[in-house]
């Protein structure tokens, strides 16, 4: 087995090594301008070392599998210069079974995915010949493999789809996007409906309401939540926690939110886009509570940040990346939020992360796809408008919580999870003259 080799071939001088193992086919097609612009299919196999030597962190990587002398001295001579290891590497733990793998995707190939394609496509062309359409499906079929000096060893089989649909509108100097996509590690999705709730965009899209500067409800759609959801990353990360630099770094088990607001990181959910049974350091995946009914509960540590900080990994990899993100529903319906609003938003996505102090909950941020409520309607798209305030404030001024909940995921996606729909009291909205 590769991997033993390299640990064997580390450990002649280092004192622990660690190698992780991807192997991927992946295949995919895109779609630009209405048309086929690729369809593609490639191989890759991606070999990560790391070794400790003398108290000090050293990494290397090479795709080459006969690569076993250069990437073992390459980590070695890395070390002599690398970061003081904190921690250990972990024994061998229990590892809980997770449905991350689906047969039926091996089946899968190009001339199908292409069908696919084209299908989304033509639907949103019959709704309107003038959007220029795009559209992307992805499969991917991997390996991934941990071995460590401590005799920790484990394999997992994985498969991830990938499927965006959308386009763009152009009449006179008005630009319009709109998408919808969807991603998970089962072909059971339900291609009409993706293509379908990017059609629905557009048609809440064709009237531009006037909108004016002020202080307004805004309700996010679950897409929307990731603006908030973002500022909650960054500070409840452990390197930031360690650092000082979190606002949230002296409040854990205080209140930060809405008494409503529970929010869970869960790798088991069966399929899920980011599912898996152990991170890239050996470590056990669990379940973690970030936030339960308004209080926060942890912070995300890896092997280094929990070392320092007296605290255990919380099986989010070195890079502390969460995986499925879950918010608990509440008791209004979506339509029931809407009706209640006398003047406001409901927002989508944003250009970018705008400006602002995203660790903070600082932003600043230019609306790309949101729409104006009067007397509990939605009467058309804004355009022009910047969306400003703290992602911790909102929090704390949650209104509403929808019962209805949507999949966040997919190749338009990077943050991923199960989000409702959440009305925020008041934020500031500048409207351009």
């Amino acid at each position: 087995m590769i991997s033993q080799k390299i640990i064997d071939k580390a450990l002649e001088s280092a004192d622990a090594a660690q190698v992780t193992i991807i192997s991927k086919e992946t295949s995919g097609v895109d779609f630009e301008n209405d048309r086929l612009k690729s369809a593609e299919s490639s191989q890759r196999t991606q070999i990560d070392l790391k070794v400790i030597l003398d108290g000090k962190v050293g990494m290397s990587s090479t795709t080459d599998p006969n690569d076993v002398q250069g990437v073992v001295k390459r980590a070695l001579e890395a070390a002599q210069f690398g970061r003081e290891a904190h921690f250990k590497l972990p024994t061998p733990q229990e590892i809980k079974d997770v449905e991350i793998f689906d047969p039926s995707l091996l089946e899968l190939d190009k001339p199908e995915m292409i069908c696919t394609g084209q299908e989304m496509i033509d639907m949103i062309k019959t709704y309107n010949p003038d959007i220029l359409t795009y559209a992307t499906i992805n499969k991917n079929v991997y390996t991934f493999e941990y071995t460590n000096s401590n005799g920790a060893t484990y394999s997992a089989d994985h498969t991830d789809y990938n499927i965006g649909a959308g386009g763009q509108l152009v009449r006179g100097t008005d630009i319009l996007f709109a998408e919808s996509s969807l991603g998970q590690k089962k072909r059971d999705t339900d291609t009409e409906e993706i293509a379908a709730k990017g059609i629905e965009l557009f048609q809440y899209s064709e009237y531009i309401a006037p909108v004016e500067s002020g202080d307004y409800p805004v309700i996010f759609l679950p897409e929307g939540l990731v603006l908030l959801l973002l500022s909650l990353y960054l500070a409840a990360d452990g390197k930031n926690v360690l650092l000082g630099s979190s606002p949230l770094r002296d409040k854990l088990e205080e209140e930060i939110a809405y008494p409503g607001l529970t929010i869970i990181d869960d790798p088991f959910i069966p399929f899920g886009p980011v599912s898996s049974a152990f991170d890239n350091e050996g470590i056990a995946r669990q379940v973690t509570p970030i936030i339960e009914k308004g209080i926060l509960k942890n912070f995300i540590y890896d092997l280094d940040t929990a070392a320092r900080a007296g605290a255990d990994a919380t099986g989010h990899g070195d890079n502390r990346d969460w995986t499925n993100i879950v918010i608990e529903a509440g008791d209004v319906s979506v339509d029931d939020m809407v009706k209640g609003i006398d003047d406001g938003l409901l927002v989508k996505n944003f250009l970018g992360v705008g400006q602002g102090n995203p660790i903070n909950g600082e932003f600043s941020v230019n609306v790309s796809l949101g729409f104006k409520i009067e007397k509990g309607k939605i009467v058309g798209r804004v355009k022009d408008v910047m969306l400003a305030g703290n992602a911790f404030s909102a929090f704390k001024n949650i209104t509403a919580i929808s019962k209805e909940r949507e999949w966040v995921s997919g190749p338009y996606s990077y943050i991923n999870g199960f989000f409702p729909y959440i009305q925020v009291d008041k934020l500031s909205i500048t409207a351009k003259d």
